[in-house]
């Protein structure tokens, strides 16, 4: 099942051809972990390490467009939290919760993102590190790279690079898990404790298809380099929405809901492994990928999602685009919950009285069984009253 709408606008959800690039390279010394997993790199036997890369993509096109509609460059300040969180939050995936080190670069065009939008990235980052810390964790910025390449950026990329080292008796392989655990979802949209407004859930996956499906033509012809020359006619901001109309179901507008900062879920599982981590098998970020995410780790698994979070506004509205269809949007998106955590059912209860803590919404959304693809895994997702079945 291929993700055309997505493709079409020159993006794969599934990353095929990087897995491919990347299959002979060394897998670490945990294969199958949701991170690559190295020799400590101090040295250290009963430690290991993981330096891992992310950013906030196409998200900063988003961003782009409302500074450029407002004149404010505070609107880039979020795409640093989003740079951010995607790393971290894949690290979570491997037991990590604390140490982390920083170094972010910012490629941009200085024609069109001025000092003003750079300093707003800037500060997003001490922002965001700042209000880790005052939640327990321990994060540190080490410096980073700002280029001026205008000649391949149109606009701002903005990437970070993670270190972090962990006891070894602490990883979370989720290679483990296995036939016969619960699924549970820890929902992306709304407010938690930790978040000073509400959050549409979108993170920082599938923002060229959103940007695309939800906004309207005069995006395009006010603002071309804010997409590629390579998208198709027709498909390059297709819908029928303005950054300041206020999204339905929501107190955000359109523009506010794409540009959500990125929920880090750091907060809760800094409580959640300490308490129950001998009862998780695994952890899954469903970030590239969506509800389909898992599909790439364990070896022999059905994946069975039945009781999903009620769709949030912000994929309800990309849906009713009418291009994207429902078994595409599972593929794509994250639809409700942006992080899994795979446990033995004893651990359920704990698990959800932890989130309820933080005011995070936390529900078993599904479970493991053993696939009909022999050692190939499947995913069934039971939603919108269909049946979507993804080899």
């Amino acid at each position: 099942m291929k993700a055309e709408s997505y493709l079409s606008r020159g993006v794969s959800p599934s990353k095929d051809d990087v897995k491919q690039a990347v299959s002979t390279q060394s897998p670490g010394i945990f294969p199958g972990s949701f991170c690559k997993i190295i020799e400590d790199l101090a040295g250290d036997p009963a430690w290991c390490s993981a330096v891992h890369a992310d950013g906030a993509g196409t998200k900063s096109s988003a961003a782009y467009l409302m500074y450029r509609e407002t004149g404010d460059p505070s609107w880039f300040s979020g795409i640093a939290q989003d740079s951010l969180i995607m790393n971290t939050d894949d690290l979570l995936c491997i037991g990590a919760i604390d140490g982390f080190r920083i170094s972010n670069t910012i490629g941009r065009n200085a024609h069109r993102v001025d000092a003003a939008c750079l300093s707003a990235i800037i500060s997003g980052y001490d922002q965001i590190i700042d209000h880790l810390r005052n939640q327990g964790v321990d994060l540190l910025m080490t410096g980073g790279e700002t280029a001026d390449v205008g000649d391949l950026v149109r606009t701002v990329i903005c990437d970070s690079t993670v270190v972090v080292r962990l006891p070894r008796r602490n990883v979370i392989q989720v290679a483990n898990i296995r036939p016969g655990q619960i699924i549970i979802g820890l929902a992306s949209a709304g407010k938690t404790c930790y978040e000073s407004t509400e959050n549409s859930g979108i993170g920082s996956n599938g923002l060229t298809a959103a940007r695309h499906l939800l906004l309207h033509p005069d995006y395009l012809k006010k603002y071309p380099e804010s997409c590629s020359e390579t998208i198709p006619t027709g498909k390059a901001y297709c819908g029928s929405w303005h950054l300041e109309d206020r999204l339905p179901g929501t107190s955000l507008s359109i523009g506010q809901a794409i540009l959500s900062p990125t929920r880090t879920y750091l907060p809760v599982m800094r409580r959640i492994l300490p308490a129950v981590g001998h009862h998780i098998s695994g952890i899954i970020h469903c970030t590239g990928g969506g509800q389909v995410k898992c599909r790439d780790f364990g070896k022999g698994i059905r994946y069975v999602k039945e009781n999903l979070f009620p769709v949030p506004a912000i994929f309800r509205a990309i849906q009713e685009s009418d291009e994207i269809k429902a078994a595409e949007m599972y593929q794509v998106f994250n639809m409700g919950h942006r992080m899994e955590i795979y446990c033995d059912e004893t651990a359920v209860v704990e698990i959800q009285a932890i989130c309820a803590d933080f005011d995070l919404e936390a529900r078993p959304i599904g479970y493991t069984e053993r696939s009909s693809q022999g050692d190939g895994n499947e995913v069934v997702i039971h939603a919108q009253g269909s049946t979507f079945v993804y080899h």
